[in-house]
């Protein structure tokens, strides 16, 4: 039940509207970052081998075989080896992938406001960012200074009467990622404490079954 409710939870990550918008877009010959996903598919992976390893230590239990209970134990210390890593690679990697997204988002984003910008897909690439996370432009600086854009490129329900105020697509990027990454978090740290329980019980399981074995 647990690998299914991560598999779960990784699938819908995986698919997630607002992240396959942005880092299925490509500017030029230049792929949007995907980084983010390397740590969807390492929580899809431990999911579906966790619903496996949890049959084996079923069937093991019900059978009473020492065998099963320790090749399922076994895979559960390899299982938790490697979320830790993930999760070690994820905490280091946390804010260099919002900044990859950035920068990809910049770039495009210069490359609309160019002059020869109609030979390239900087204004589709922008304007996909902009509807997607219902912002416009890198910071507000940029926004008071250069109003003409802002007509071509932002989503119309942004435009306010007057003064035209828009919301920092950085800030909504880091916002985008860090819930994302959140919720990867909550799931490794909920994995990880019913693989410790596991791992005791199993091992509490199969002393017994050796033990009774000797009367």
């Amino acid at each position: 039940l647990a690998g299914g409710i991560i598999l779960g939870v990784a699938l819908w990550l995986r698919h997630d509207s607002q992240t396959t918008n942005i880092l299925y877009l490509q500017l030029g010959d230049k792929q949007a970052p995907n980084t983010f996903y390397v740590g969807i598919y390492i929580l899809i992976a431990v999911g579906a081998v966790m619903m496996f390893v949890g049959f084996l230590g079923c069937y093991g239990a019900i059978q009473e075989s020492q065998c099963l209970l320790g090749t399922f134990f076994t895979c559960l210390v390899i299982l938790f080896a490697c979320e830790v890593a993930a999760g070690i690679w994820g905490f280091v990697n946390k804010d260099q992938i919002a900044k990859d997204v950035k920068q990809f988002y910049d770039q495009a984003f210069q490359q609309a406001l160019m002059a020869e910008s109609e030979t390239n897909n900087g204004k589709a690439v922008v304007k996909t960012f902009h509807e997607t996370l219902d912002c416009c432009g890198p910071d507000n600086a940029i926004g008071a200074i250069t109003p003409l854009w802002r007509d071509d490129l932002c989503p119309k329900g942004n435009i306010l009467k007057g003064n035209i105020e828009f919301p920092n697509c950085h800030k909504k990027i880091d916002e985008l990622f860090s819930g994302k990454l959140y919720l990867i978090g909550i799931a490794a740290i909920v994995v990880a404490v019913i693989m410790i329980f596991e791992m005791i019980l199993s091992m509490v399981l199969c002393c017994g079954i050796r033990n009774s074995s000797v009367y």
